[in-house]
């Protein structure tokens, strides 16, 4: 559960976002409080939107705000018949409709949560680059909050075997490590911090799962 300062926090920001909708911030707010979160959770939600500020330079924030409002606003484990992010996606449009937003601009806000799924936006989108930087920077955490992190995620998915868990974790950390991570000119600051952090946890993860990185000293 949210601290109350947090609470605040996050209203004072939802309200500052899209004024005389505060029912609606709740309603998010209490989605990013379900017990079953452990990393997902109004401290994410909450540090999204901070580094979606902090890495911003003429970037148009607010619908890149709204977008991460609803990133992980459905977040169920395992996810249901369509991801999270689609599902996600699908909240925004229904519960953005009525608060007099323009097509155009609902459109973008799920487009947005749905590229969080992937984290790979394309050429000449600024406003992908922005949130999916934010999204993942966390990933240059300094070495104790990042194992917080680890440990939390590993918490949400509590109820899969370790070793499926590890072989599959390995998998999204080897393609994240093998790409471009951020894209916006602030976020690519970031960039030595998140490979280091990713080069630890690799490491770890092959020696116990055994696994013989071949030519790497990873």
């Amino acid at each position: 559960m949210p601290t109350d300062d947090q609470k605040s926090q996050l209203l004072a920001r939802w309200n500052a976002t899209l004024p005389r909708q505060q029912e609606l911030g709740e309603n998010l707010i209490t989605r990013y409080s379900e017990p079953h979160r452990r990393y997902h959770t109004t401290n994410h939600l909450l540090y999204v939107l901070t580094m979606i500020d902090q890495l911003a330079d003429d970037h148009d924030v607010f619908l890149v705000q709204l977008a991460a409002w609803f990133h992980d606003a459905v977040y169920a484990i395992p996810p249901g018949q369509v991801s999270n992010e689609e599902a996600s996606a699908r909240l925004a449009l229904r519960q953005l409709s009525g608060v007099g937003l323009e097509q155009e601009d609902l459109n973008q806000i799920a487009r947005l949560v749905r590229l969080t799924e992937t984290h790979l936006p394309g050429p000449r989108d600024p406003e992908g680059e922005l949130l999916c930087d934010a999204d993942l920077a966390i990933l240059a955490s300094e070495p104790a909050d990042y194992a917080d992190y680890v440990a939390a995620v590993r918490e949400e998915y509590a109820q899969v075997p370790e070793e499926q868990f590890l072989a599959g974790r390995l998998a999204v950390l080897t393609e994240l490590s093998d790409r471009e991570i951020f894209r916006t000119s602030k976020g690519r600051q970031l960039s030595d911090a998140a490979r280091t952090n990713l080069a630890a946890e690799i490491k770890a993860i092959t020696q116990r799962l055994g696994i013989a990185v071949e030519g790497s000293d990873v």
